[in-house]
């Protein structure tokens, strides 16, 4: 075989995903998975009135782990924009339609009958 058929020909599309690359990434994910371990196993437990504030932060550290696994692991961020655009776009739909969901599900409560 010749030394052509070796040959690895990149079009552009990953480039950026480099060895390097992917240990940033994996080292990102890292750190926010022991910021959410060290919130619930040392900071909740010791103060319990802090919980409150506990589920919003892991909702957004998860958003940015999500982000990260979507964009690097499984190439999202390498796409092109009109792929990206008919994922996300319906996603953000859906969840708008459970927060809404969510914050109107109390009023079926409201319209029993009270015997």
């Amino acid at each position: 075989m010749s030394a052509e058929s070796h040959e690895v020909h990149h079009d552009g599309e990953h480039d950026t995903m480099s060895k390097k690359r992917i240990w940033q990434v994996a080292g990102i994910l890292t750190f926010i998975t022991c910021i959410e371990f060290i919130i619930a196993l040392a900071i909740v437990p010791n103060h319990p009135d802090l919980l409150k504030y506990a589920n919003p932060v892991y909702i957004v550290l998860t958003l940015f782990k999500a982000f990260y696994i979507v964009a690097y692991f499984m190439h999202l961020k390498f796409e092109k924009m009109g792929l990206i655009l008919s994922l996300v776009i319906p996603i953000i739909f859906i969840i708008g339609l459970i927060l809404v969901l969510t914050n109107e599900s109390h009023h079926w409560v409201d319209l029993r009958p009270v015997f």
